[in-house]
């Protein structure tokens, strides 16, 4: 190799033996041999004793599902105690008890509202029955049911609407034909 002088900005473009020579820096070479031996060691040391934490807690958690099978605890009954403990979490926090008071506020007014208008709509037909305008209504409907009844039932009075349904009964009882007439004839 041809010495060079080194400077920060070459001017001449790199060659494959700058390549060469930048490949072949070690870069860790602030380290003395001492040193990474040590290093190595330690590294060495702690594979074995991660490996020995894997193998601790393999057991552990071996022995955990042990006893859970053993006092009847299952996922699901898991499942159902976490829900249970978030559930009752959930329910402790001010922001749920503000909005469970304020909702119940408002069911409240709300329940007083529909009763307050159920009244009021009780109290308008209640006022409409005995206005004016409902009672000829009312008239013009008994007078029809009055002028139907005399002509499907023959009588002329009103009577209620059990006695037409009695008459009509009767009437249809008579139109049918007895089995009597067969029974002598057979004779």
């Amino acid at each position: 190799m041809e010495p060079r002088q080194q400077g920060l900005l070459d001017k001449e473009p790199l060659k494959e033996v700058d390549e060469d020579m930048v490949s072949e820096v070690d870069l860790n070479n602030t380290v003395t041999e001492e040193e990474r031996e040590e290093m190595e060691n330690e590294l060495i040391k702690l594979d074995e004793e991660i490996t020995t934490l894997k193998q601790v807690l393999a057991s552990k958690e071996k022995r955990h599902l042990e006893l859970k099978q053993k006092l009847g605890i299952t996922p699901l009954s898991e499942l159902r105690q976490n829900f249970s403990k978030s559930w009752y979490d959930m329910q402790t926090t001010t922001a749920y008890k503000k909005t469970s008071e304020t909702l119940t506020t408002a069911g409240q007014r709300t329940s007083v509202a529909f009763s307050n208008l159920g009244n009021a709509i009780t109290r308008k037909f209640g006022d409409m029955r005995n206005s004016p305008s409902f009672k000829s209504f009312e008239e013009k409907v008994e007078s029809t049911v009055s002028n139907i009844k005399s002509k499907v039932g023959g009588t002329g009075g009103a009577g209620s609407f059990e006695d037409v349904l009695s008459s009509a009964a009767q009437a249809s009882a008579q139109d049918t034909p007895t089995n009597n007439v067969t029974e002598n004839s057979e004779r």
